[in-house]
């Protein structure tokens, strides 16, 4: 069996790590999505061309393949991440965010031959972060698992440590007892 080479070929090649392409999904709505200058930038087009080819096949792009960021969204992402303002030259229009079936879309109607060849290792690091959050989520429920079981624990070393520290402590005067019989009246058998 061959092995395939993880490097793009093209004219436009660069390697691409998982890694990169890990860091411009972003969360937002609940979905984690690649907003389009950064796809186009992966697809190896301008952001123009994407968002044309786009708007020509929006009946390939339901509301859960992509949608438009609102302005106040822009402003949080501008506020966090130093994007593009607007401003001189910068963006006009709110982006688009291209969730995993999206980018795949997007890649099939831009056709071109590195966007075909992208679309598989923006798929593998969606499938990636969706691992690395589910590992996440189960080490976070194990964790709160255990948190339960030490507080149970506690409770229990604690009572162990307080019968530990009354067997250890020496008998106050109430606790003296006498060796030996006892008569009747209370007093030591003669």
């Amino acid at each position: 069996m061959g092995s395939k080479s993880s490097k793009c070929t093209g004219p436009h090649s660069s390697i691409v790590p998982a890694e990169r392409i890990q860091q411009i999904i972003l969360l937002i709505r609940g979905e984690k999505v690649i907003l389009d200058a950064d796809l186009a930038a992966l697809y190896g087009v301008e952001t123009r061309r994407l968002n044309e080819q786009v708007i020509r096949n929006l009946d390939r792009f339901p509301d859960d393949f992509m949608f438009q960021l609102t302005r106040q969204e822009l402003r949080a992402l501008i506020s966090q991440f130093a994007i593009s303002n607007g401003g001189r030259g910068g963006r006009t229009k709110c982006p688009y965010a291209f969730t995993e079936h999206g980018a795949i879309m997007a890649a099939s109607v831009l056709n071109t031959p590195r966007a075909v060849e992208m679309s598989v290792f923006v798929v593998r690091a969606f499938v990636r972060l969706r691992a690395f959050l589910a590992t996440h989520k189960e080490l976070a429920e194990k964790l709160a698992e255990l948190e339960c079981k030490l507080s149970s624990h506690d409770e229990q070393i604690v009572a162990i440590i307080d019968a530990i520290k009354r067997l250890m402590a020496p008998p106050g005067k109430a606790d003296k007892r006498r060796i030996g019989f006892r008569s009747k009246n209370g007093g030591p058998a003669e």
